[in-house]
């Protein structure tokens, strides 16, 4: 069997590896140190993009994103690091940067003890420092044994493959009736680009709203009203139990749980997803179902790093633990992971208690304390107290390096919505603004209130200054005694901030 050697590996070709070798880049990582391992045949992009431009009709002009500007979206035009401003990272970046990409790969067998992984293949890796970046795997019908759930045209998306098959069969089906199955992220997203393909849409989902997870009922309902004059049926309260096939295979009929049958020429499901840590079972510790990692994503396990969706991380801003599936987690805590785990033996802090850094091991020099991370064995203690030396100096020159402290962010367009969150959405909500969805330029927002404080905020219809401002708002938590206040004060509340 092949076997390749390698000082830092990605598991993983998603967007979390892609700011990774982007910051791996900025680092100075030498050629032939670094490899990203992706069972994709492409090089890491914006996920993102699939369930909104991607699926446009040929022509049509997107102004929503910095992505691209007219058509759909198609590659090399949204490889990362593109969807935060950032360059296009080409293959030939990576080649020039003498960072393998080892493509079409998967990972079948991940052994943390003798630092080696082995492909489908056959073939062996071996690393020194491993970063997990496996993401997520899509929730499947027929996983839980749904009748028919396996015909032909039922479709999920994760991956440029599940787009490509989605864009033909939507080629083929012109004027067709299509099902979601699902009334989240997925649900809302493609809902919204198959109706602009002039296709027959209704969406299905077992909530009393949609998006229940972040939307209050008051929120869900601008959305569901929008959608429903854009076209797109809503049936809420009920489940596909069943889906029925014609004499090709392909499905016809959507059976619901309430005994109604939807006729369908495509189904698409977006009924969740999980973390992939299967690979890495009983060999880190996990929680919450993703790997365990302290504030700079370092895991149970030496030279073992996790990032992106499958990372249960200390979120500094409430104190407590939490995993998020999201781009902006996944971008940040892969650079977090890279600046901090693999070319640092170190981590200053001005702070008087290394417990709440979550530090397993520090020492303590002249008020700074010092976090001793990877240390090869090929560095000298001399070199070791050389750069402890420099880290007092940047400390005493105020120069930190930080441990993660994120704010939640999530955020959607559809149609010519554009909706931003940060924060926490607990305790009670307030909502302010136009949410007519029959309004010419609805622009309307909440506030979620707990302890007295505002924890978290959301806008639909807001400018890049507008959504600054409330995303300071989720990061400072202003006191917010009066409700009523707040309601009439609305998106100035966040403006005076």
């Amino acid at each position: 069997m092949a076997e390749k050697s390698f000082k830092y590996v990605i598991i993983g070709g998603g967007v979390s590896a892609g700011y990774a070798a982007r910051e791996f880049g900025k680092q100075g990582v030498k050629p032939g140190e670094l490899a990203i391992i992706s069972k994709e045949a492409v090089a890491p992009y914006e996920r993102p993009a699939l369930s909104k431009a991607y699926l446009f009709p040929e022509g049509s002009f997107v102004h929503h994103e910095n992505l691209f500007d007219v058509g759909t979206a198609r590659l090399p035009g949204f490889h990362v690091c593109v969807g935060s401003g950032g360059e296009r990272l080409l293959p030939e970046w990576y080649k020039e940067k003498g960072i393998e990409l080892i493509l079409s790969t998967e990972i079948v067998k991940a052994d943390l003890a003798a630092k080696t992984l082995v492909s489908a293949a056959g073939e062996i890796f071996k690393y020194h420092i491993l970063i997990i970046a496996t993401g997520s795997a899509v929730i499947r019908l027929t996983d839980f044994g749904v009748q028919g759930a396996d015909a032909k045209n039922i479709f999920y998306l994760r991956e440029i493959d599940d787009a490509d098959k989605l864009v033909e069969v939507i080629k083929g089906k012109k004027n067709g009736k299509v099902v979601i199955v699902g009334g989240g992220y997925i649900g809302l997203e493609l809902s919204a680009a198959l109706r602009i393909n002039n296709l027959d849409v209704t969406m299905v989902y077992p909530e009393p709203w949609c998006m229940p997870r972040l939307f209050t009922a008051g929120i869900a309902a601008f959305y569901e009203g929008y959608y429903a004059n854009k076209g797109v049926k809503i049936i809420k309260g009920t489940v596909a139990v069943g889906f029925n096939a014609d004499s090709n295979g392909e499905v016809k009929e959507v059976k619901l749980k309430d005994g109604r049958v939807l006729e369908a020429d495509i189904v698409v499901v977006g009924v969740g997803g999980r973390p992939l840590v299967t690979l890495f079972k009983g060999q880190v510790e996990e929680e919450k179902g993703g790997i365990k990692t302290d504030a700079f994503f370092k895991t149970s396990v030496s030279d073992v790093y996790a990032v992106g969706d499958v990372a249960t991380f200390p979120m500094k801003l409430y104190n407590d633990i939490r995993r998020v599936e999201h781009v902006d987690h996944a971008r940040k805590s892969a650079e977090q992971a890279v600046k901090v785990g693999s070319f640092r033996v170190f981590v200053v802090s001005s702070s008087s208690n290394p417990s709440e850094l979550n530090l397993s091991r520090s020492i303590s020099v002249n008020g700074a304390f010092i976090s001793l991370f990877t240390i090869p064995l090929e560095i000298s203690t001399r070199r070791v107290f050389r750069e402890i030396f420099a880290a007092i100096k940047s400390n005493e020159e105020g120069k930190t390096i930080d441990v993660y402290d994120y704010l939640p962010f999530f955020y959607s367009r559809s149609f010519d919505l554009s909706w931003q969150f940060y924060g926490d959405n607990v305790g009670d909500a307030v909502l302010f603004g136009d949410n007519d969805p029959a309004s010419p330029n609805p622009k309307f927002g909440s506030y979620w209130i707990k302890d007295g404080k505002v924890v978290g905020a959301f806008l639909e219809g807001g400018s890049p200054d507008e959504n600054k401002a409330i995303a300071k708002v989720a990061r400072v938590q202003p006191p917010a005694v009066n409700l009523d206040l707040l309601t009439k004060e609305g998106l100035s509340f966040a403006c005076k901030i």
